[in-house]
């Protein structure tokens, strides 16, 4: 036993320790940062003064932000010199010249860079945010492209229109301001991940998360834990002239993040700090107290079943408790950011520290987020660039949460507490109602599991300048993950008591090493423009993973040394690699008509022999029109036509499914065995989108931007596996068939309706559709029953037949409640093909049919932004219209009396339950211990998924400090998620995924938190 305790103790020391020198690290790196980019600043004459005495001439001026703010720091330089000077507290400056002519170059962090001639007279120079610059520029693929020469279908959101919600997942932040990106956000658990589509499912049974490119490296399905506040602009790629050059993984669209970068000027610092209050917000989901349970058990019309039981007496209607009100909290969340920036000529650096610390509105459970970037950029010569780079990622959990569902199941008659304070015990438990119901507040007092998980990514880039149009650049990446995880059952807890204890220890990690080198061609002749890119690419990865079971424990250790029995071991290892070639090259002839075409061949480790490589391209253009010499429209700034048209494609979700494989297990007398567990198919191969775009930009008044585009792709080859007769042992194989197609139409606006120095007022709404369906199945069949992706036994089906949506529904048909008696009815099919009525479910169930599906018909976001002087104001909705949602809870809380274990809700708004004959009632008769399966799964518990969401609103006020170093100090107050308008009666309409997938099947999920956030942003 002391063994054991110096074992721990020593655990708990070297994890103190590890904790304390990741602190001190990441404090001297940047301190490190600081020194080096300060000892880079612009040469600098003191007081403001040159000493070339050959200048004559004096040019003064004053620099500002677009609210006539005094902006101090910026860099005032002479073109073409080193010779410079800052602005001081007000914003002026005093600079030297040769001549009037002489040209400024006045540059600063986070503004963009303007060039204006020196002149004759006091200068006042108006600086606009970079964020405004991105119109000019677009990251795409491989490379950057005026946006003016785009051809593809994009979408790109700066930092400020990200970071406007509290959560450490840069995926949740998406809902609503992306055209034809549908998210889920990840419900309201601290650390939730929402899950993407974009423009609608490619695949029956595989992944619809899109792929992340972050600074110019393939990650993987997710932002890879990435700090939001690191990200400078994020762009959403869309079509095949945007995805086709990621070739095999570009099929569910790509989303491309480019984090910020130290910018030449004096050290800027930047701190954010954001605290938010959150509240559980149950949406109309409304669970019954004791009076109203006890009402409800009152009109049960076989009351003589329970009443002379001991429980049942009129004083139950006055017990109370309130499982909620002890199960939740006021949650807090607190996010903190520090950025330092800055450099010279020759080096520039970037260097962050975000912390994230959120206890859910739920008591028991703590989440927090560590990271750390550095990025620098060295310029050692002209022609060599090497820009080195770390981001640290440090999560944890602690999970000692209440029970979700004991919280909505649990009966308000039934007190955790005995009448003496303490705690009841496992079950049974002979004092509550529901005899058989465990007290999970008991168990809670020793079991809990944490986690702690490490992300590091590093790169080593650079780049070489053989001449001005012509550039090699190298991009060398590895991710290394680590993810540990402890669950604890005391031998006293009811999940513990049989085995006398349980330890479960899991522990993976993995590394990824990504390159590509490319080389790049931009070169100009006359009217004919080049942007070209040619590259190869590697992408390996390796993981492994081993945990252990053991019980036997003695109450309070927690280390598996100290197990009388080692119960289950286990542990696996996954590889693969990718290798591509891969080409781009834009055309513009007098930026009038544009041209685009890309090629990539792919090769992949989990294809098939038969099919290892891939060729993947797209073709595409655009015209200009506004450009044309024959246009004369002056209030259209701007008038583009693009289409496209191309190939992507989607690798499989099994690493191995063209291989034949083998399980291995314990045999005859504890020797070890194999049996075959997969055929292999040699000529399994990606799944190929074939997508066309068409696509019109427009810009009126110099004030309103518009754009349309139409999509419509084919997916085909989709990676299923083919059910096979048993008699060899094995079930399926992974083979290529069937297809499914997606169109859609997508627009967004964006208005500035007031536009003027003290005043603007700007409006952006979005709106998607996308309609997808089946068109072919393998084998010639006409359709495929498969379950709704949630794992809950007794749940909805769906169905895949050519013609209908890939997420339709296949439900026994529900025929409302017969107003003579009461009963449940449904519809079945008699011997003439006919629909007709019946009280009997099982019959009914054999005639099933397909109800309505869970795709919306349309979704979308809007939002306003007003600036008044210092004040700001935003808003931003998100909406989805149409789609139905299976919401499974019903099948237990509005069950009709056949659930006596747990609590009811009550009826939504617009429901009536049956009483007597003629009653027109949305509810059957409520019946005790209900018989007649009217809570099976069926299309009763379809609902709409139709809602409008308030993503956030917030007031800020930027304060005018001209002292004491600050350049700008931002307070502002901020409401997320404070209401859903829906006619659903669940808690969230959307749908946190289940297992990683979007179901549409609505469970006993952790509701969404409303917060309300203060916080502030400081600029040095």
């Amino acid at each position: 036993m002391k063994k054991v305790f110096a074992k721990k103790s020593r655990t708990f020391r070297m994890h103190s320790v590890l904790e304390k020198s990741l602190k001190t690290a990441l404090f001297s790196l940047l301190t490190l940062s600081i020194q080096a980019a300060s000892a880079a600043p612009i040469n600098e004459n003191a007081s403001n003064k040159t000493s070339l005495l050959a200048f004559q001439k004096i040019v003064k001026g004053k620099v500002v932000d677009e609210k006539g703010t005094p902006i101090p720091g910026v860099n005032v330089v002479i073109k073409g010199s080193k010779t410079g000077v800052q602005t001081d507290m007000d914003g002026s400056f005093a600079i030297e010249v040769p001549s009037a002519s002489t040209i400024l170059v006045f540059s600063f962090l986070g503004m963009q860079e303007q060039e204006v001639p020196a002149g004759n007279s006091s200068l006042k120079i108006t600086m606009k945010e970079a964020g405004q610059q991105m119109d000019e520029v677009v990251v795409v693929g491989y490379s950057k492209v005026k946006k003016e020469s785009l051809t593809g279908s994009l979408q790109t959101l700066d930092n400020k229109k990200i970071v406007d919600v509290t959560t450490p997942a840069v995926e949740n932040m998406l809902a609503g301001k992306a055209t034809g990106v549908f998210v889920n956000t990840g419900g309201g658990q601290p650390g939730s991940v929402g899950k993407i589509i974009i423009r609608g499912r490619t695949t029956v049974n595989g992944s619809t998360d899109p792929l992340w490119v972050i600074d110019g490296v393939i990650v993987g399905n997710s932002s890879g834990n990435m700090n939001p506040a690191d990200i400078e602009t994020l762009t959403v790629l869309k079509d095949a002239a945007s995805t086709a050059v990621y070739g095999s993984q570009g099929a569910n669209g790509v989303i491309v993040v480019t984090t910020k970068s130290g910018k030449k000027g004096k050290p800027a610092i930047s701190f954010s700090a954001r605290t938010a209050m959150t509240t559980i917000n149950n949406g109309n989901f409304d669970i019954m107290n004791g009076a109203e349970l006890y009402d409800l058990y009152d009109s049960f019309a076989n009351k003589e079943d329970f009443q002379n039981v001991w429980w049942w007496t009129p004083e139950l209607r006055n017990k109370n408790y309130d499982w909620w009100d002890n199960g939740s909290k006021t949650g807090i969340a607190n996010d903190y950011n520090l950025s330092i920036s800055g450099g010279g000529d020759n080096f520039k650096s970037y260097v962050s520290l975000g912390y994230y610390d959120e206890t859910g509105a739920i008591k028991g459970y703590e989440y927090k987020k560590y990271n750390g970037l550095m990025k620098f950029e060295y310029k050692p010569s002209n022609w060599f660039t090497l820009r080195p780079q770390i981001n640290l990622t440090k999560e944890t959990t602690f999970d000692q949460q209440h029970s979700v569902g004991a919280l909505y199941g649990n009966m308000p008659w039934d007190s955790p507490y005995l009448e003496d304070g303490t705690l009841v015990g496992n079950a049974p438990n002979p004092t509550w109602v529901n005899t058989t119901g465990s007290n999970y507040l008991y168990d809670l007092q020793w079991n809990y599991g944490e986690s702690e998980s490490y992300t590091v990514r590093a790169n080593m880039d650079f780049d070489i300048k053989f001449t001005d149009w012509l550039t090699f650049a190298s991009v060398n990446n590895y991710i290394f993950g680590s993810y540990t995880s402890t669950y604890y059952s005391d031998p006293r807890s009811s999940s513990g008591e049989a085995v006398k204890g349980r330890i479960e220890d899991y522990f993976s990690n993995y590394n990824r090493v990504y390159s590509n080198q490319l080389l790049r061609f931009n070169k100009t002749f006359d009217k004919h423009s080049f942007n070209a890119v040619a590259g190869y690419e590697w992408n390996e990865y390796n993981s492994k993973y081993s945990n252990g079971i053991a019980t036997g424990i003695p109450p309070g250790i927690i280390v598996a040394d100290a197990a009388a029995v080692p119960e289950k071991v286990g542990g696996g290892r996954a590889q693969w690699a990718v290798q591509s070639l891969l080409s781009n090259i834009n055309y513009s002839y007098d930026d009038r008509y544009l041209a685009q075409v890309s090629f990539r061949r792919d090769g992949a480790s989990n294809f098939g022999k038969n099919a290892q490589y891939g060729n993947f391209f797209s073709v595409s253009g655009g015209w200009n029109i506004h450009k044309e010499s024959f246009f004369h429209a002056d209030f259209i700034h701007n008038l583009k036509l693009k289409a496209s048209y191309g190939s992507v494609g989607n690798r499989p979700n099994s690493l191995y499914g063209h291989l034949p494989l083998y399980s291995f297990s314990q045999s005859y007398n504890e020797n070890p065995g194999a049996l075959i567990s997969q055929l292999g198919n040699p000529d399994l191969s990606w799944e190929k989108t074939y997508t066309g775009d068409i696509g019109l930009d427009i810009g009126l008044f110099n004030r309103v931007n518009i754009t349309l585009d139409y999509y419509n792709k084919n997916t085909s080859d989709l990676l299923y596996q083919v059910p096979l007769p048993g008699v060899i042992g094995v079930t399926s194989i992974w083979r290529n068939v069937g297809a499914v197609n997606n169109r859609g139409f997508e627009a967004s606006i964006n208005v500035d309706i007031i536009k003027n120095d003290n005043f603007k007022w700007s409006v952006d709404a979005n709106i998607g559709t996308n309609k997808n369906k089946v068109t072919s199945l393998y084998g010639g069949k006409t359709q495929i029953i498969v379950g709704d992706g949630s794992g809950i036994a007794g749940s909805a089906n769906k169905l895949l037949t050519p013609g209908l949506d890939v997420d339709s529904w296949y439900l026994t048909e529900w025929a409302g409640v017969d107003p003579e008696n009461g009963k449940p009815q449904w519809m079945t099919t008699d011997a003439n093909g006919a629909r007709v009525k019946t009280y009997d479910y099982a019959a009914a169930s054999k005639n099933q049919k397909v109800i309505s599906a869970y795709t919306p018909d349309f979704f979308g976001g809007f939002s306003t932004n007003l600036n008044y002087k210092n004040f700001d104001f935003a808003a931003i909705f998100s909406y989805s219209v149409g789609g139905e949602i299976y919401n499974y809870a019903r099948a237990e809380f509005d069950s009709d009396g056949a659930y006596t274990d747990r609590n009811q809700m009550n009826l939504h708004s617009g429901w009536s339950r049956w009483e007597k004959p003629g009653d027109i009632a949305t509810h059957p008769q409520a019946i005790y211990n209900n018989p007649s399966n009217s809570n099976k799964a069926s299309s009763r518990f379809l609902e709409t998924g139709t809602y409008l969401k308030m993503r956030s609103v917030t007031l800020g006020y930027n304060m005018p400090i001209e002292s004491l170093y600050i350049s700008n100090l931002r307070l502002y107050i901020a409401g997320e998620n404070l209401f859903t308008i829906t006619h659903y009666s669940g808690v969230d309409p959307e749908i946190p995924p289940i297992n990683g997938a979007i179901t549409g099947v609505a469970t006993q999920v952790y509701p969404s938190t409303r917060k309300v956030v203060l916080g502030l942003n400081l600029t040095l």
